[in-house]
């Protein structure tokens, strides 16, 4: 199976190295310096027990135009950095190719065959002025929940902290052939590749942790663990959590397991850096709208109060502004 894979950071990366080993046929799109490392060498990758793997069969293309289209289509990429490529990944896709949305928080297409008053509905937190949408035709996507967490350590090498839980599912909920021959291929490769027939439900259990935890870790450049053991920052996030508990259940989605057992669950993942620390951290643009922004807007579709998601979102909201006005560096000084 032909494989693009769109963002060769930690996740993309990792799902890199394991399909091509198992013997996909895999190109991957980096920048920079991850690029120019993985041309020379290759992808490594350092598994959670510190076995290190090594695939060089991958290509690595200096362009979209270049790479061609694939088979199926892994977006890897920060929500954020898919609209302004959208067109160009018209490169990559042909009339039968599959392409796997892998962000987090609620995807651009999650009114798509939604049902209900608000079925139709463009969420501008998820698609700011409809680029994504103008470009993917929502037919050829399949969602899916990435939970595994990695580390893009150095270019051209990925650590993965744990995980390798990649859930599947149609948009319309089917089981379709096309999901099964990419679980398939997935699990072929080492990963866990369950597919779901609500994907949505399945997108807001992750998201549940990434709008709470993300932020906080952000605006305190504390780990999980240490979120979750200080009480104050443990009931804020509970708090969080309930009023997107709210947002969720006008929409019909219903949680599989309540909110102290999410917590726990990622406390016992440790002292781990959530992507938007690890994003401030760098100097990057953090990943504020998908995850937060995105429930804020659907609680007023939803006429739902969310109060601690607001008032956390205008504290990152503000350290996103700040970031972007240093360009990417600023400085914390100890009392």
């Amino acid at each position: 199976m032909s494989i693009a894979i769109v963002g060769a950071g930690a996740i993309g990366g990792y799902l890199g190295v394991r399909l091509a080993l198992a013997g996909e046929a895999v190109t991957v799109i980096a920048r920079g310096a991850n690029r120019a490392a993985i041309q020379a060498d290759g992808l490594r990758l350092i598994e959670e027990d510190g076995r290190e793997l090594h695939a060089r069969t991958l290509r690595c293309p200096a362009s979209l135009q270049e790479a061609g289209p694939h088979e199926v289509v892994l977006l890897t990429l920060k929500a954020h950095q898919v609209g302004p490529i959208a067109q160009d990944l018209r490169h990559l896709i042909g009339p039968d190719t599959v392409v796997v949305t892998m962000q987090n928080g609620i995807p651009w297409w999650y009114f798509h065959r939604h049902g209900g008053e608000l079925a139709g509905t463009q969420l501008q937190t998820a698609d700011p002025g409809g680029l994504i949408a103008a470009a993917l035709d929502p037919a050829q996507v399949i969602g899916s929940v990435v939970y595994p967490a990695a580390v893009l350590t150095a270019p051209g090498v990925v650590q993965v902290v744990e995980g390798s839980r990649f859930g599947l599912g149609e948009l319309s909920g089917e089981t379709s052939a096309r999901v099964q021959a990419l679980a398939q291929r997935l699990t072929r490769a080492g990963f866990r590749a369950p597919v779901t027939s609500d994907i949505r439900a399945e997108l807001w259990l992750k998201l549940w942790g990434n709008l709470s935890f993300n932020p906080i870790s952000a605006l305190t450049h504390a780990t999980l663990v240490d979120i979750c053991r200080f009480p104050e920052t443990r009931a804020l996030a509970a708090a969080m959590m309930r009023e997107a508990q709210d947002v969720a259940g006008k929409l019909g989605v219903r949680f599989r397991v309540d909110i102290e057992k999410r917590i726990a669950g990622a406390e016992k993942v440790g002292a781990h850096k959530t992507s938007m620390l690890q994003d401030v951290e760098a100097g990057r643009a953090i990943e504020l709208e998908a995850l937060v922004g995105s429930v804020i807007e659907l609680g007023r579709l939803t006429g739902t109060p969310t109060p601690h998601i607001d008032a956390v979102y205008a504290l990152a909201l503000l350290l996103a502004r700040r970031l972007g006005e240093a360009g990417g560096r600023l400085s914390v000084q100890a009392a």
